[in-house]
């Protein structure tokens, strides 16, 4: 249940925005030894006064749209020769897994650009790249922003963190020929309900986009490592990939996109936002399964750039 806030004389510092501060945050590996990249963008736990000053609902009403740690589920990745992308803005601020244009009219007292996707789906969810509501469907604001508040979040958060990704692509093609960015995410345990009486509960969903966004190969690759942990898995069910999935994920042009979503169950207390005794099992085992994957040969996936 998220909580409209209260006055506070909390004296914690916290920016006022993400202008001249740095937004995204790389953990980069002494030396490059996997075309793999590992990305966490809805895990950023730096709220500003701009946003926090604006809302109806105070911080921890605002976590509910958190991937709750799930950046630090895979900080093991540099020891394995693979960067780490982190947003260090929260999702309920920007929402990088969503097109630049997905702005919600609602939401703003002037006018909105002729560039602006207005009717998306993600839109009149009130998810947009400006999001409307937290997760758990409640109101943001009690106030209406204006179009300059859009734009500044955008070119201070959303481009350093696109610009950034694109750059960890490339460096790994031109290393490696082929770039495997795995899009991590958390799901809400209700989300993780079976599908039939007989299944167990959802552990963790792979979205491919149905097979376009990642070779299947590297798929099946991971999901077997992941079954081998002792984890249910399932396939873009309910949650095939988003926006960075479905932008950058080219397999016959040597870049793939897989993204993976963990049950919070396994190690959050998702009432209060807080890590539980399972989280370091969960780590460790996200470490194994970093060091496994890395094992993949990306020569395997070299004919899918030369069928281009």
């Amino acid at each position: 249940m998220a909580r409209v806030k209260k006055t506070s004389k909390n004296s914690e510092k916290i920016p006022d925005s993400y202008e001249g501060r740095r937004a995204v945050d790389v953990l980069a590996p002494d030396e490059l030894a996997s075309p793999l990249i590992f990305a966490s963008p809805h895990s950023g736990r730096d709220y500003p006064v701009d946003l926090l000053r604006n809302a109806r609902l105070d911080r921890h009403g605002l976590r509910q749209s958190e991937d709750c740690y799930v950046d630090l589920l895979f900080d093991e990745a540099p020891q394995m020769g693979a960067p780490l992308l982190r947003a260090l803005f929260p999702r309920a601020y920007v929402d990088v897994n969503r097109s630049r244009d997905e702005l919600d009219p609602r939401m703003f007292a002037d006018n909105l650009p002729s560039s602006a996707d207005t009717r998306s789906s993600r839109v009149i969810a009130g998810l947009g790249v400006i999001p409307r509501i937290v997760a758990d469907g409640h109101d943001i604001y009690d106030r209406k922003l204006y179009f300059r508040d859009a734009r500044r979040r955008l070119n201070h958060c959303y481009d350093p963190y696109h610009e950034t990704l694109i750059h960890l692509i490339k460096a790994a093609q031109d290393k490696f020929g082929v770039a495997i960015v795995v899009d991590c995410h958390s799901m809400p345990s209700a989300s993780s309900t079976p599908f039939h009486e007989q299944s167990q509960a959802l552990d963790i969903v792979l979205g491919d986009r149905f097979g376009s966004s990642c070779a299947p190969a590297f798929v099946q690759h991971a999901e077997s490592i992941l079954i081998d942990l002792g984890y249910e898995t399932a396939r873009n069910a309910p949650y095939a990939g988003g926006f960075v999935a479905a932008s950058y994920g080219r397999p016959k042009s040597g870049v793939h996109v897989l993204q993976l979503e963990i049950n919070r169950g396994l190690y959050l207390d998702e009432t209060r936002i807080a890590r539980t005794e399972k989280f370091e099992k969960l780590r460790k085992d996200m470490a194994s399964f970093i060091h496994r994957i890395s094992a993949f040969d990306a020569a395997d996936l070299w004919p899918a750039i030369a069928a281009e």
